[in-house]
């Protein structure tokens, strides 16, 4: 990576700096500690029940990224939580929950982006690392291993941004007073 101006965060920043003060005021993410927080597998009937399932079993995922409140010192758990359902008509084969979690340190972000640095570019370091458990608990588990195609954190975190936006416009539509008849 060069060090021209106008490449890089807020340049502006950073004129009239040395290199090495540059270099401190960069954005930091490091993940300090990473860990399984919860993890649960449901196999209901065993995989016997994957020879009696009938046509193409049907998976259903669900995502969530979570941010605690940052200590003094920076560092911040992020966690990363994947439910995958795996059922072959009303019947579920397998259930998996799993909370993947960081200790992550964060310095030198502006406060007004670094609820999306957390969101978005910690998950994205994590998800590969959650996805082999699952599929190696899949394996484990007696079925196939489960392969999960990558996730786009940055649209999740848009649809995030989105449905609060809705949320606080009703809410302050609802604060409102109606309009005099």
């Amino acid at each position: 990576m060069s060090e021209e101006p106008g490449n890089g965060p807020d340049n502006a920043a950073l004129e009239g700096q040395t290199p090495k003060d540059q270099r401190a005021a960069l954005p930091v993410m490091r993940i300090q500690a990473q860990y399984v927080k919860d993890l649960s597998f449901e196999n209901p009937k065993g995989p016997a029940a994957l020879a009696q399932a009938q046509g193409r079993p049907q998976i259903e995922l669900e995502v969530d990224v979570r941010a605690g409140q940052p200590s003094p010192n920076g560092q911040q758990e992020m966690v990363l939580e994947l439910t995958v359902t795996v059922k072959a008509g009303d019947s579920t084969l397998f259930l998996i929950q799993l909370a993947y979690a960081a200790l992550v340190l964060v310095q030198h972000v502006k406060e007004e982006v670094r609820e999306q640095f957390l969101l978005v570019e910690c998950p994205r370091l994590l998800f590969p690392f959650a996805r082999r458990i699952i599929a190696d608990l899949a394996r484990e588990g007696g079925f196939p291993p489960l392969l999960i195609e990558p996730i786009d954190f940055l649209a999740l975190y848009r649809n995030r941004l989105a449905r609060r936006q809705r949320q606080q416009a009703a809410a302050d539509g609802a604060d409102s007073p109606a309009p005099e008849a």
